[in-house]
Parts: C-alpha cells; sequence; structure tokens
C-alpha cells in the first residue's frame, strides 16, 4: 500500500504540464488533491480522477482557497510563470513575481490557518548553478550567475522566509522533465520531437553544453517521497543520475524516432530563429548544465528510468 494513502495533497500551479503527471501519480497512490490554478474548470476533464478537485486562487493574495490548506497533509508548490519565452522586460518580471508571490502568500495562507500542512514541497530549478561548461554540480555546488540563477535564489530565499518553522519542506531542483502530453502539453520534448522529425535535430551550437534530465514517473516518486519520508529535508537535485550532452540527446531521440538525419544548427542560426520561428529564449537552447544528486545517490533512491534511452523509449510508446 501507498505511504501516501488517503493523504489530502494540495498542489499549487498544478494544471500544467508537471502538474497533472503529479495529480495523476498522487491519486493513483490512494491520495486526495486539489489543485490550486489561476484559470480551472472541472468540466474540462483536465485529469481524469474523481480524487482531484480544483480550487481557483490568483496565486498572489488571501482568497476562499485558503481554507482548502487548513488540515491537509501536505502542499506542492509548482506555480510560476514558464520561462520558455522571449525574455522582454515583462516577461522577465512575470517569471520572477510569480515565483516569489505565490511563495509568499503560501506562507501567510499558512499563518492564517488552524492546522498548515505539516510537509511543504517547493520546486525550484537547477538553472540555480548557472551554466558551467563542464562542472557536474551537486546539491552543495556554488550558485550561478545571470539571470536564471538569479530568479532562483530569489524564489528559494522566498520559500525560506516563507515556510512555518515547524514544517517539514523539501526543494527539489529540477532539471529539463521528459514526459507525456496529458491536455497540458508535453512540454520541450514535444518541441524536440517535432524538430526531430524535420531532420533538423542535430547539433546545436557547440552541441557540449550539459541536458540534464528527468522522466516525469522518477520526479513524481521523488515528490511522493518528499510527501511520505520523514527522512527527507532540505534542498535535492532532481535529476537522472545520467546527464548528457545536447549532442548526445538529440542522438538518442533520433535514433528512438528512426530518424537518420540531425542537420546542425550554429549559434547565430539559433540566435536568429529562436525568437523569429519558437518565441523563445535562444539561450535556453545554447546554454546547459550538466547536474547530479549526491544525496539521493546517499539515500539509496533508485531511479525508475537512469537512462536517457530507456527513457525515450517509454516514452514513445503508443
Amino acid at each position: 500500500m501507498s505511504n501516501i494513502n488517503g493523504k489530502r495533497i494540495i498542489i499549487a500551479g498544478g494544471s500544467g504540464f508537471l502538474g497533472r503527471s503529479i495529480a495523476a501519480h498522487l491519486v493513483d497512490g490512494g491520495a486526495h488533491v486539489t489543485i490550486l490554478s489561476r484559470s480551472v474548470s472541472n468540466e474540462r476533464g483536465q485529469v481524469p480522477h474523481p480524487q482531484i478537485h480544483y480550487s481557483l486562487w490568483d496565486a498572489r493574495s488571501l482568497g476562499e482557497w485558503t481554507a482548502i490548506l487548513n488540515g491537509s497533509d501536505a502542499i506542492v508548490n509548482l506555480t510560476g510563470r514558464s520561462v520558455n519565452c522571449i525574455k522582454t522586460p515583462d516577461h522577465r518580471d512575470e517569471i520572477l513575481r510569480s515565483r516569489v508571490e505565490s511563495t509568499q502568500v503560501l506562507g501567510k495562507a499558512m499563518r492564517h490557518i488552524a492546522k498548515p500542512p505539516g510537509v511543504w514541497v517547493q520546486m525550484s530549478t537547477a538553472h540555480i548553478y548557472g551554466d558551467p561548461p563542464n562542472l557536474l554540480c551537486t546539491e552543495s555546488s556554488a550558485h550561478g550567475y545571470g539571470f536564471a540563477p538569479n530568479i532562483a535564489h530569489a524564489w528559494e530565499s522566498a520559500f525560506e522566509q516563507s515556510k512555518l518553522p515547524e514544517q517539514r519542506c523539501v526543494v527539489l531542483r529540477t532539471s529539463f522533465v521528459i514526459g507525456k502530453d496529458r491536455g497540458a502539453g508535453g512540454g520541450a520534448l514535444s518541441t524536440l520531437k517535432w524538430i526531430t522529425g524535420l531532420g533538423l535535430g542535430g547539433r546545436v551550437g557547440a552541441g557540449t553544453q550539459g541536458m540534464s534530465w528527468i522522466h516525469e514517473t522518477d520526479l513524481n516518486r521523488l515528490v511522493e517521497r518528499a510527501i511520505s519520508d520523514e527522512r527527507m529535508k532540505g534542498v535535492y537535485v532532481a535529476s537522472s543520475p545520467n546527464p548528457v550532452s545536447q549532442v548526445e540527446f538529440m542522438r538518442a531521440l533520433r535514433k528512438i524516432l528512426r530518424m537518420p538525419i540531425g542537420l546542425p544548427a550554429f549559434e547565430w542560426m539559433v540566435r536568429l530563429g529562436a525568437p523569429l520561428f519558437f518565441k523563445t529564449d535562444p539561450e535556453l537552447i545554447l546554454y546547459g548544465r550538466y547536474v547530479w544528486s549526491e544525496r539521493l545517490a546517499g539515500e539509496g533512491f533508485e531511479f525508475q528510468y537512469p537512462e536517457l534511452s530507456q527513457a525515450l523509449q517509454n516514452l514513445m510508446k503508443r
């Protein structure tokens, strides 16, 4: 029997790609899940589980949703505007505010109720380490410099200031999550599959930039463990133990999709084409990082999908 059977779990910002995957996993384990979202409808059939409910919030101010936290067992906070966009000043502002303000208001809500959740699982990002070309980063590695690391640092700082002293808290610095489309998109992997199908899935820029990744099943299992395992506290890198370069990732994807060619893209092509055709930041493609969890290895966590080829093969099954 699952350790989360019967638990009441709140997922803030859970109506997107990651949230739907985590919610489906938790209810399959017997949990009762409520998703806090800025635009939801039970009639839209977002997740086909009767144990999942939805509640509106603006992720910035207290409201009726606050009462839902009372008596719950755990809160999982995923809230944050996608970084897959052109980094205009407005988008940069919203990327920061959506993370910091949602975390702060959750902290305020917990101070307004009689029985706050005993566990807070907070999403963060492996972007906090920046883009070192060759360094393998772990939980103890220095933080990077620039927009993405600064956002991650502000996010985690807001969490440290918002959590309750008596709560058991877990921060998951998550890498590139590969998973299936449950109606909210399939994340960046969907775009990579499309590009590969056009024969364009080759080396990008230098091709040596790190692509640390994690299969959605393993991320879901980590969230479940963070909720149920009293020994799990503090910061963890949520990434497969086998990060690869961009060239290796695309080679594995081409093999799974049986695409014999993958034309390369030079840096100047990416800098022109990413914002023009894909409406995204070229640096998301040109830079990367290699991360690995020292703590999970030390605590004996076994990944169901430790190897990229195995993970992609599972996700490409029809």
